[in-house]
């Protein structure tokens, strides 16, 4: 099992323990019960969009099997679990309430609620109904007058049932992959476009928090944002470092905190800013209960040209190239014009270091759990945070079944790893109060297909059985003997 120093606070029964997921990535389902289609069912659909054109239409059934993945989660002895609600099963594209909808996730909650599970549920985890993205989608302000609709729909109906309410996760991703990079849907290419987008994502963030305060005043409310820190490879490297973590953190977290926009970033992209109305800030940074924190890995960055990038996002764009030279399903012609659109985004910005002989994951990314401390005791120094959760932290392993059997020894390496530092961040100070693995089980790993394995449970997709990882059964056992 997972092992920490005996004065460890993840002993303590307070700190929260639980596993995440996401609507699109594991419900399936998508055309019962009035679904309206989203903008992912629209970006799988295209080729070369994501790998060997997989989609969320089956998905791992969550749908159907919520009861079975609700006792699992129970049997592992979490304390809480981290879903999303889908809007296109929630709001029609007339407006009016789709109940069916609302009474799947009442089905999910009240199976929770027999469990003694604490519920936090993302109410946007980048599934924009197609019908608002026909609209403008996050280019138009309209979409947060929209969101804050939706939200007073779902937060009266459930109230103070749901513990945590996230407005939205990881905005950096919605904006940057989905309206400036490309790579996630709706798969716009513009500068402009991601940093409106941005700014749209946080407004619609800003304005629904004090609907969930009417709704749920016993609840917590929040966002979740995700941080990949930027290092510099060498001492030249500070500035360009600096700016990257401006434009790829600060960006983001700034806003909510204090109230405005990095000024470095700001005056950079001057030409491509989103105009801001005269309280938009004061929207923003409507205060929140809490900040979910979302770790992966680090990016090492050295100086360069004008924009800055991570090696993640590098990485994204290279394996988006690699779908699209293995499409069958585009002309050439088409293939050529994909290609020279993300060959556009590649030049843009200077191409982040690789460093050789680290640990990397299946998905490439390197295994960097310091990372994670410096980020949380650096977020500490800088801002004045509301208690922060870890709401996804997780590895993409290559995983097989071996008579009956994962054993998924890297994944379970880096949850020690990670933990162990979330243990020393609280003891320097910061206020962490709970931790969520991503993921609860292997789903749609978004561009990446089905190719990519985040989960403590494999799924096979063929039957959807369920088998705990080795990873799994280290938190089941941690989890149980924390309880005696």
């Amino acid at each position: 099992m997972y092992r920490f120093p005996k004065d460890s606070k993840l002993y303590d029964p307070k700190f929260l323990f639980g596993v995440a997921t996401a609507s699109y990535q594991i419900e399936g389902a998508t055309d019962v019960d009035d679904r309206c289609p989203s903008i992912w069912d629209t970006f799988c659909a295209k080729p070369g969009a994501v790998y060997k054109q997989h989609n969320g239409d089956v998905a791992c059934d969550h749908y159907h099997l919520y009861q079975d993945d609700v006792n699992l989660i129970a049997n592992l002895g979490m304390d809480a679990y981290r879903l999303s609600i889908a809007w296109p099963r929630i709001i029609r594209p007339d407006g009016t309430i789709n109940q069916k909808g609302l009474d799947f996730y009442d089905r999910v909650i009240s199976a929770l609620e027999e469990k003694n599970i604490k519920i936090m549920a993302t109410l946007y985890h980048w599934d924009l109904p197609q019908y608002l993205e026909d609209e403008g989608g996050w280019l138009n302000r309209e979409t947060s007058t929209k969101f804050a609709e939706y939200v007073e729909v779902v937060s009266s109906y459930f109230g103070n049932r749901i513990d945590f309410y996230a407005t939205l996760n990881e905005p950096w991703v919605s904006a940057y992959l989905g309206y400036r990079f490309g790579i996630h849907a709706p798969g716009i290419a513009d500068e402009k476009s991601g940093f409106l987008a941005s700014h749209n994502l946080l407004l619609a963030h800003g304005m629904a928090i004090p609907i969930l305060r009417k709704n749920a005043a016993n609840s917590k409310h929040g966002i979740v944002l995700n941080f990949t820190p930027n290092y510099p490879v060498d001492d030249s490297s500070i500035e360009a470092a600096k700016f990257a973590d401006d434009e790829h953190t600060h960006w983001f977290i700034k806003p909510i905190m204090e109230g405005k926009y990095p000024e470095s970033v700001f005056q950079h992209y001057i030409d491509v800013m989103p105009t801001i109305a005269e309280n938009d800030m004061q929207i923003i940074s409507e205060k929140i209960d809490f900040l979910g924190v979302n770790y992966y890995s680090r990016s090492m960055v050295s100086s360069g040209r004008q924009g800055k990038i991570s090696d993640i996002i590098l990485k994204k764009i290279e394996r988006a190239e690699v779908r699209i030279q293995e499409s069958n399903d585009v002309t050439a012609d088409t293939k050529a014009k994909q290609l020279q659109k993300l060959m556009n985004q590649r030049n843009i910005h200077y191409k982040s270091v690789d460093l050789e002989e680290v640990e990397r994951t299946h998905i490439g990314w390197e295994v960097y759990p310091e990372g994670l401390l410096k980020l949380l005791t650096d977020l500490h120094q800088i801002y004045q945070l509301p208690p922060i959760y870890i709401t996804e932290n997780g590895a993409a392993v290559d995983d097989h079944v071996i008579d009956g059997v994962v054993d998924d020894e890297q994944r379970y390496r880096y949850y020690q790893n990670h933990l162990s530092m979330v243990d020393q961040a609280i003891k320097e100070g910061v206020d962490v109060r709970g931790y969520f693995a991503w993921s609860l089980m292997d789903n749609f790993e978004w561009a990446e297909g089905y190719k990519m394995r985040f989960g403590i449970v494999y799924v096979d997709y063929e039957t959807q059985k369920r088998t705990l990882k080795q990873s799994a059964i280290k938190f089941q056992e941690f989890l149980n003997a924390r309880q005696q």
